[in-house]
């Protein structure tokens, strides 16, 4: 399928550019050509000029005011001097009888008056037959007048192969340029519709990826579902016989609850991603007390894993003593942001924290506001930030996992990625989504996130949120 988009897009940029050479070329060589033709007919008008003035006009005897041109006299010398530019010349009389040309043998070609050039076709007879080769001549013809007198006709022709010989090579010339240039179009477009197409191969290839996975995830519960509902079925058929209890009927009902809470929070989770990937979200953002939310997300963790006895704690940088502004210290860690996305985000990254850290360890959640430079990443910050970082003492992640960790359905450990009892963990921890859509809420934001992380010591996680938004 790219193979054929890219084939169709070469043949298209390659098309398209002939089309632009030959439009190019073709007002090239008219241009060219009409150059050349103007060229020749000025020359032929100025020999007409000089010709006319080295014409030698006498009066006739006996005939008062009756003038004629002495032949002999007026062209003895223009012979010589035409006859290297290729430029013959004829001298008619006033009843269009040739009197002398330069020519070895008559034209035979009708005489009228035109200065603005013409281009006459000379058939040659040999032999009493007609030739098949023909001369091409560009003409110009001026009637020599004295008062009203028409003295004859001055006729002065120039070979044509002066236009068509170095209209030829200039064809030669464009078809070949446009033939290199074709092939070269052909290739650059090849490789650039390669490479225009690598970033919608990559998209499709993880949009198969992101189906294959969503399809996997969704397959699972769906089976657990009905083989509990057939268990359930085949349990019920049983009762009728053997008076089983309810208790049973109970047990299996509220797995299949559990799966389908656990079906509906994955299919949340991709809706989730398909609209902010879509941009169709419309969401509300609103001055967003980073320090309350914080405190509502841990009291509700510290509830969910008890049994497990883990020191869960809230840190909060306190501002600098050269801080006096009343109004900024009562709103030091606001921004402005959508709570639910927020709530959303720092339970994700809680939750994994808390999941993956042994009995007995610790999770800490610091938040402090930044401004200028950060002293730990080295970033500078045009305007005020926030700062949450989640740390663990937990199992850790593997160097060459971090790179993919923010990917969706991704897993480092996939086997103990359901190993929980708590519900509520599973779903999160379990789908490989809650990273991903951590991710894309804090780019929602107009913020960051990273990871950092040794094995056998702990992961921290960073968010920077700026305090107010780029419109």
């Amino acid at each position: 399928m790219f193979q054929a988009t890219r084939r169709r897009l070469a043949v298209w940029y390659t098309a398209i550019t002939a089309v632009l050479l030959l439009l190019f070329a073709s007002g090239v060589y008219l241009y060219v050509r009409s150059t050349l033709i103007e060229r020749i007919d000025d020359t032929l008008n100025h020999v007409v000029e000089i010709v006319e003035r080295s014409l030698v006009v006498e009066p006739i005897n006996g005939d008062v005011g009756k003038f004629r041109v002495n032949v002999e006299s007026s062209f003895r010398n223009n012979a010589d001097n035409v006859e290297d530019d290729h430029i013959d010349l004829e001298w008619f009389s006033p009843t269009g009888e040739l009197l002398w040309s330069t020519l070895f043998e008559p034209l035979n070609i009708p005489i009228h008056a035109n200065l603005t050039g013409e281009t006459v076709r000379v058939v040659k007879a040999e032999k009493g037959a007609w030739s098949d080769s023909a001369l091409l001549l560009r003409q110009v013809t001026q009637r020599v007048e004295v008062g009203r007198q028409v003295l004859g006709y001055l006729r002065v022709s120039h070979p044509w192969f002066e236009v068509t010989k170095p209209s030829r090579q200039l064809i030669f010339d464009l078809a070949l340029g446009i033939g290199v240039m074709v092939l070269s179009v052909g290739a650059s477009g090849w490789f650039l519709s390669g490479k225009a197409m690598e970033p919608v191969r990559e998209s499709y290839q993880r949009l198969k990826q992101f189906t294959a996975d969503a399809s996997h995830e969704l397959r699972s519960p769906i089976t657990l579902i009905q083989t509990n509902v057939q268990v359930a079925l085949a349990d019920l058929d049983l009762a009728e016989t053997q008076a089983a209890t309810s208790l049973q009927y109970r047990q299996q009902l509220k797995i299949v609850e559990r799966l389908t809470q656990r079906l509906g929070k994955l299919v949340n989770d991709l809706l989730f991603l398909a609209r902010q990937d879509s941009g169709i979200s419309k969401d509300i953002f609103s001055p967003c007390p980073m320090d309350a939310l914080l405190m509502e997300v841990v009291e509700e963790q510290q509830l969910l894993f008890p049994e497990k006895k883990i020191a869960l704690s809230l840190d909060l940088v306190d501002p600098p003593a050269s801080e006096t502004n009343p109004e900024l210290l009562e709103n030091w860690f606001t921004l402005v942001g959508n709570w639910d996305q927020l709530v959303r985000l720092f339970t994700n990254l809680i939750a994994n924290a808390l999941h993956y850290t042994p009995a007995g360890g610790c999770v800490k959640v610091e938040l402090a506001r930044i401004e200028g430079i950060n002293r730990v990443s080295g970033l500078r910050y045009t305007t005020a930030q926030l700062q949450v970082k989640v740390s663990d003492t937990g199992v850790g992640i593997p160097a060459e996992a971090l790179p993919r960790l923010f990917d969706r359905f991704y897993r480092v450990d996939p086997a103990r990625t359901h190993t929980t009892g708590n519900t509520a963990t599973a779903s999160v921890a379990g789908s490989g989504l809650g990273l991903a859509i951590a991710q894309a809420i804090v780019e929602h934001h107009q913020g960051h996130i990273q990871v950092e992380s040794i094995q056998g010591i702990g992961t921290t996680f960073t968010v920077t949120l700026p305090i107010t938004l780029e419109s």
